[in-house]
């Protein structure tokens, strides 16, 4: 597997291991909301995104994104997937996930519920769409 222009070759068949390591993120996500770990959750919901993205890109080109800047798996996503409005908002919502990103992950905040649930309905919107996607 070679790495051209911040992608990896990735066997397409490789994107249902992505989409259950997605769900399984997400599965401990609603575990620690319901205990109420806000920041766990925050970062579980990241990594959820992450791979999720991950699998539609894998699924639909046989490549994934490579790199530090999440940024450019957006940009991949919207190369690689047909879509109108649908595709537009639930790359929206990824794309505000990522943003968050440093902050859940490695500035030893504390979140608040209310970030922390504001993220989880982000990765509900993407997460429909993405599943829709991958079921094609």
């Amino acid at each position: 597997m070679t790495k051209q222009r911040g992608v990896k070759a990735v066997d397409r068949s490789k994107f249902r291991e992505y989409q259950r390591v997605a769900q399984h993120f997400y599965d401990a996500t609603k575990d620690s909301v319901d205990l109420e770990y806000w920041t766990a959750a925050a970062v579980l919901i990241v990594h959820a995104a992450i791979a999720y993205a991950d699998a539609l890109c894998i699924k639909v080109s046989g490549q994934r994104s490579v790199g530090e800047s999440h940024e450019h798996t957006v940009t991949l996503l919207e190369e690689l997937i047909a879509g109108g409005e649908e595709k537009k908002k639930a790359l929206n919502q990824l794309k505000h996930i990522l943003e968050e990103k440093t902050r859940v992950s490695y500035l030893g905040e504390i979140l608040s519920p209310s970030t922390t649930k504001e993220l989880w309905k982000r990765l509900e919107r993407f997460r429909e769409w993405a599943v829709g996607v991958l079921s094609r």
